[in-house]
This record gives C-alpha cells, sequence and structure tokens, in this order.
C-alpha cells in the first residue's frame, strides 16, 4: 500500500513539474521577428498625431501662385516661386501619407475625417501646381534666350539664370530630365558675352 502511494506521488510530482517548465516556456522569436517589431514600434513612436497633422494644410497656396504668375516680375524669380510652393506642397502631403501609412488608426480616430480631407486636398494641390510649373519650365527649356541689342550688335543672352533653371528641372524631375539639362546647357553655351568695355568702345569709334 505505501509502495502504490509513493507511485502515486512520484507520478504526480512528475505531473507538476512538467506543467511547471511548460508554463514557463517562453517562445523564442527571430531576429528578424523582433527587429521588425521594434521598428513597427518606434515607427508608430515617432508618428506624427492627430494634433500635429491638425496644423498641417495646403490651402495657403494664394498668395506664392500669384507671385509666380505675375508676368511683370524676373522669370528668375517667378520660377523660384514655382520651386518653393511645389516643394512645399510635396513635402506637406508626404508628411501626411507617410503617417497614415505607418500608423493606418489615424484614419479611423474620432476627427479623422478631418485629416483625411486635408491629406486629399494636398495631394490635389500638389498635382494641380505640378501641371502648372512643369507648363511654365517647359516653356523656359524651349526659349531660354532673347536677342538684345548691345554695342550696337544683336546679342543672344539669357532669358533667366540659368543655375535657377536647372534647380527647377531637379526639383519637377520629369522623365526628360537628362535631356531638358543638355538643353540648357545648350543654351548656355549660345550666350554671347559682351566683354567689358565694349559698349564703350564701340562709341568711341563711332565718335571718331
Amino acid at each position: 500500500m505505501f509502495e502504490v502511494r509513493m507511485r502515486r506521488l512520484t507520478a504526480s510530482s512528475a505531473a507538476a513539474m512538467l506543467l511547471l517548465s511548460s508554463a514557463g516556456c517562453v517562445k523564442e522569436i527571430s531576429s528578424e521577428e523582433r527587429l521588425e517589431r521594434d521598428t513597427r514600434s518606434v515607427a508608430v513612436k515617432d508618428t506624427p498625431g492627430i494634433a500635429e497633422l491638425s496644423k498641417l494644410t495646403c490651402d495657403d497656396t494664394t498668395e506664392p501662385l500669384n507671385k509666380a504668375r505675375n508676368v511683370n516680375r524676373p522669370e528668375s524669380d517667378r520660377l523660384v516661386e514655382y520651386v518653393q510652393l511645389y516643394s512645399s506642397l510635396k513635402d506637406r502631403t508626404h508628411t501626411f501619407e507617410d503617417a497614415m501609412a505607418r500608423n493606418p488608426d489615424l484614419s479611423y480616430r474620432e476627427g479623422s475625417q478631418a485629416l483625411v480631407s486635408a491629406k486629399e486636398t494636398c495631394i490635389q494641390q500638389t498635382a494641380d501646381i505640378r501641371v502648372e510649373f512643369e507648363t511654365y519650365l517647359r516653356e523656359l527649356v524651349d526659349v531660354p534666350t532673347v536677342q538684345e541689342i548691345k554695342g550696337g550688335n544683336t546679342v543672344t543672352v539669357a532669358r533667366l539664370d540659368f543655375a535657377t533653371l536647372r534647380k527647377a528641372i531637379e526639383t519637377l524631375d520629369p522623365d526628360d530630365r537628362e535631356q531638358l539639362m543638355q538643353r540648357v546647357g545648350a543654351a548656355e553655351k549660345r550666350v554671347a558675352t559682351v566683354p567689358a568695355g565694349a559698349d564703350d568702345a564701340a562709341g568711341k569709334r563711332r565718335t571718331k
């Protein structure tokens, strides 16, 4: 009888030990899973929240757009306005899209409809400004120089600053970017430079 009780006690102890051992087991995760988990946690933590995103708007384009469209301003200045406006809109759109991609809950929380609407406005404004910006840019690339009279001679001069034109092409980044850059380079070579004092020399010759 004693032996039977001992066997039962031993079996019960073994079962208890097995249960405790099983309960204490922790599933080992791979380094890839751990990295993905940590990255996802950091991404959500660093994502702008509703309060921050609520401050973003793309409805404030009227003033810079009017400056860019003003035909009485120097063309380099107009192009700079397009570059700055388009870059700003693109950055704001990216902020919305990136935040909502990293934290999808932003699109479904209370007050999220205003964020979704603001994001859609930014996307549409960016697309509209890009079309207008590209149209003006291509016009300048097509006709990058003008003819002027200097020293009694007709010379080819730059219509605008070529560095600004190149910056605009880089910002827009169209599919034919390299071809546009090459055309700007060719136009730059065509520009005739008048040596300092050439006008005075021409005037002296005329008065002799």
